[in-house]
């Protein structure tokens, strides 16, 4: 079941991550983690199957629940070009293919995962229910990377993929 407690982010794509920072660090008083620019984030979704994403994300270090910015690539899930502003609240979750299983079985789409529902959707799911608020479903394993971000450290680690 899901928790609110346990939302820990709100999404928002921009178009230009450094701007937003810019402009929302200063006003809302946030620091930022480092940015992650990946040539190639790993995304299933249902019209595309299997692909890797150019994208680059960064996190407020200040939380409990952290803002994080996405600025996708042109025509992407995550492309804030044109349709820039909230996309998603990011929950924690200890079985993501569980979760994503029963909610789909209440009706929600899956809008994209990190891999395809037949590879257990992995570390993240996205999901909406019929009113369209997205959901993006994290694997709990991945707080202690997380919190170690929060706090200077690098999101990758030698343990971790990219």
């Amino acid at each position: 079941m899901l928790n609110l407690q346990d939302v820990f982010h709100v999404g928002i794509r921009v178009p230009d991550i450094y701007q937003a920072m810019e402009e929302m660090g200063e006003s809302l008083n946030l620091t930022w983690t480092e940015v992650v620019e990946t040539p190639g984030q790993r995304l299933w979704t249902p019209e595309g199957g299997q692909q890797k994403v150019p994208l680059k994300f960064v996190y407020s270090c200040e939380g409990p629940q952290h803002l994080e910015l996405l600025e996708g690539a042109e025509g992407s899930f995550w492309d804030g070009r044109e349709d820039s502003g909230v996309h998603h609240l990011g929950i924690w979750v200890d079985d993501v293919k569980a979760e994503t299983d029963r909610l789909i079985a209440l009706g929600w789409g899956l809008l994209g995962s990190a891999k395809s529902p037949e590879e257990g959707y992995a570390s993240m799911a996205y999901l909406a229910p019929p009113s369209g608020t997205i959901v993006e479903l994290v694997t709990s394993a991945n707080k202690p990377r997380f919190d170690r971000w929060y706090a200077g450290g690098p999101f990758y680690d030698d343990n971790s993929t990219k």
